[in-house]
């Protein structure tokens, strides 16, 4: 059972910045998406500041977000990365499985990666994902450099508030 402490994961700027974008785009009505919570059992609890600071994880967690862009299904993760080489580790067999079975029933999958030090974004598609993933599986690298991404699925933040993800989930969609 994987244990969690608050120390160590207090909010990341990937994570405020996508909450941000998709409150943005409930509010323009281009997108309903919701953040999904991880499930926890707390074990101590900062009486002082009524702060929980370790807990166990209920169960294993799908994916970070849910919801629709103007009628079509989504469900993507967010992922921070310092170096420009991405850890599939990083990545869990749960979460792509999910993201397949989603997929199936319609529905468009994918990861938004943050390269923090380039302060660069990318949109990973799950076809993308499931190419580094078998790689991976069949003995090859257990991570991806960011000189084999598509070029095309990169993307900056026109300030430090949002993720403007959506022009690239358009690029999926046509591709489709």
């Amino acid at each position: 059972m994987a244990t969690w402490n608050s120390r160590g994961l207090r909010g990341s700027l990937l994570e405020e910045m996508v909450n941000h974008t998709i409150e943005m785009y409930r509010e323009k009505e281009l997108a309903l998406i919701q953040k999904i919570p991880t499930p926890i059992t707390p074990i101590e609890i900062d009486q002082s500041s009524r702060h929980i600071t370790l807990a166990y994880f209920d169960a294993k967690s799908t994916v970070d977000y849910i919801g629709a862009v103007q009628g079509i299904p989504v469900c993507f993760d967010a992922k921070e990365c310092r170096e420009t080489t991405f850890p599939l580790h990083n990545i869990h067999e749960h979460q792509v499985k999910f993201m397949e079975d989603f997929e199936k029933q319609g529905g468009i999958s994918f990861f938004l990666l943050y390269f923090t030090k380039l302060e660069r974004f990318y949109y990973l598609t799950l076809d993308e994902l499931l190419f580094f993933w078998n790689r991976m599986e069949d003995g090859g690298r257990k991570s991806f450099r960011m000189d084999e991404l598509k070029e095309e699925y990169f993307f900056e933040s026109p300030n430090a508030l949002w993720v403007p993800f959506l022009p690239m989930l358009q690029k999926d969609l046509d591709r489709r």
